[in-house]
């Protein structure tokens, strides 16, 4: 099966073939920078994120370009109503915007040029467009006419004489059609500019991203990304500037576009102060669960904010968690798995099986849900064939490595959407505060911990259960409950099994498994 997504162009979901074989070339619009990031701007990044990821799994070299807008109304508006210049504003929330994007695990776009850097490219552009008649002067500004392209509004749907009836006209505009938009703004005073053949001024938001597409990717580059808001009018006026420029077309091969996310029943919006920040969501949520929930949902359906939706993701994240957590016990029962004999495998059937409802359902217009389904099979299996070692129902050498064998293709498979649901999130300060529970301990019960403590994770670990399971055996149950209690505090789950004690790291976002 080959990859399918559905293409806003067509209105169809169609089989991607890249320009150039074993080659894709994304293009995503990215943030404007005045305000904070919120959850509907890493929707976009990590539906697009997936997307790369999963391109690169199938054996594309992908080059990603993601801009960011660093000169528009918005921005200069901000700046001006805290008195500080533009470069201030935009240079906060683009490092703002840089770290959320971090802390949830999106990889950095291959090129993030900023609007400011490519204003000579932008002028050039609506240049051209003057001199092939598609764009006119009008008292210091520059508008794209609209009626000149048969075919403005493909993309949308729009039928220009209906944007002739609901287009406004704002004071100050000399626009032929209500729907011309603007390439290149006159400067007032106060407001950043730059040189041009039509004096001082700066470019309209429009033609920045096609400038930076054209650039860094060429004509006919095969996908362009964003929000579905920013179908119409940006992306739309994006096509007719673009061809208009060029004078072919297509300017994008596919178009995808993922719905919002919802506070409200509205989308997230910075304008209408409508949004939740990531830096809140962090303070409450662990990054992996985050993502979760940004990607258990279609990325062509809307997702409403409701944090009954971030408890189930919390509880889903643990689960997986967990089952990787049983593979190591079971390894640590069983040795060296990779030095004995190879055997067949009794859970080959079902990492194969997981592997292959992942990938079709992936193909599938990146059906995220159906892709986390696969991945929950496999989990289950996992947790079946470990807790029959670990409850001492079998030698544990015959399911070791196809335990691991399942634990690495899981690995594979939430890479792939961007989870790393693994213990080291915080596994350093966790083992700090272990390594300062053994040495305590140390001190306070020289009975039960006669040696030196060890400074390995694991080892001081086992150091403390070692001390726990001496108390046990003197009776001292008070004193073993506390240690595990301990234990508890400083990040460690143990449970007390037939075959002994299993311990793994709590998740990150504080919620202990059901």
């Amino acid at each position: 099966m080959t990859l399918r997504l559905h293409n806003t162009l067509s209105k169809r979901e169609e089989e991607f073939v890249p320009r150039e074989a074993g080659k894709a070339a994304m293009y995503v619009c990215g943030p404007t920078v005045y305000d904070s990031s919120h959850l509907g701007h890493m929707r976009a990044a990590v539906v697009f994120d997936v997307l790369r990821r999963f391109l690169e799994l199938r054996g594309f070299r992908v080059t990603h370009v993601q801009n960011i807008t660093d000169v528009e109304d918005k921005i200069i508006a901000r700046a001006q109503a805290e008195g500080v210049p533009t470069e201030q504003i935009t240079g906060q929330y683009a490092e703002e915007y840089a770290l959320a994007a971090r802390a949830l695990n999106i990889l950095p776009p291959h090129v993030e040029p900023r609007a400011t850097q490519h204003v000579p490219e932008m002028v050039e552009m609506v240049r051209a467009l003057i001199e092939r008649g598609h764009a006119y002067y009008a008292e210091g500004d520059v508008y794209f006419d609209v009626a000149t392209l048969s075919d403005y509004g493909k993309l949308s749907g729009r039928v220009l004489e209906d944007l002739k009836v609901g287009a406004r006209v704002e004071p100050g505009e000399f626009k032929r059609h209500p729907a011309d938009f603007a390439l290149w703004k006159r400067a007032k005073p106060g407001e950043p500019s730059w040189d041009s053949p039509w004096g001082k001024g700066r470019p309209g938001w429009h033609i920045e991203c096609s400038a930076m597409s054209l650039k860094y990717l060429g004509m006919g580059f095969d996908i362009h990304g964003g929000g579905d808001d920013l179908i119409f009018p940006h992306h739309e006026n994006e096509i007719a500037q673009s061809e208009a420029y060029a004078g072919t077309h297509p300017f994008a091969r596919y178009w995808v576009h993922n719905a919002m996310f919802q506070l409200s029943g509205e989308k997230m919006s910075k304008s209408e102060h409508n949004f939740v920040s990531v830096a809140d969501a962090l303070r409450r949520y662990s990054p992996d669960v985050i993502r979760y929930v940004l990607v258990s949902v279609h990325y062509r359906k809307p997702i409403e904010y409701d944090p009954d939706r971030f408890e189930d993701a919390a509880r889903a994240v643990e689960r997986i968690r967990s089952a990787l957590g049983s593979v190591d016990d079971v390894r640590r029962l069983a040795g060296d798995v990779e030095g004995r004999e190879r055997q067949a495998s009794p859970l080959a059937h079902a990492v194969g099986r997981a592997r292959q409802v992942f990938l079709a359902a992936m193909d599938d217009d990146l059906n995220t849900s159906g892709a986390l389904a696969a991945i929950f099979d496999l989990v289950a299996e996992v947790n079946r064939s470990a807790g029959a070692v670990l409850k001492g129902a079998g030698p544990p050498l015959d399911v070791a490595r196809g335990l691991v064998e399942a634990r690495d293709v899981l690995h594979e498979l939430l890479g792939v959407l961007g989870l790393r649901i693994a213990p080291t999130a915080g596994g350093e300060m966790v083992g700090r505060r272990v390594r300062d529970l053994a040495a305590a301990l140390r001190s306070e019960a020289s009975h039960l911990f006669a040696a030196d403590p060890p400074e390995a994770l694991d080892d001081a670990v086992a150091f403390i259960l070692s001390g726990r399971e001496q108390a046990r055996r003197l009776k001292d149950f008070e004193t073993a409950d506390a240690i595990r209690g301990r234990l508890t505090e400083a990040g460690i789950l143990v449970e007390d099994l037939p075959t002994g004690p299993r311990w793994r790291i709590a998740a990150p976002d504080g919620h202990t498994p059901d």
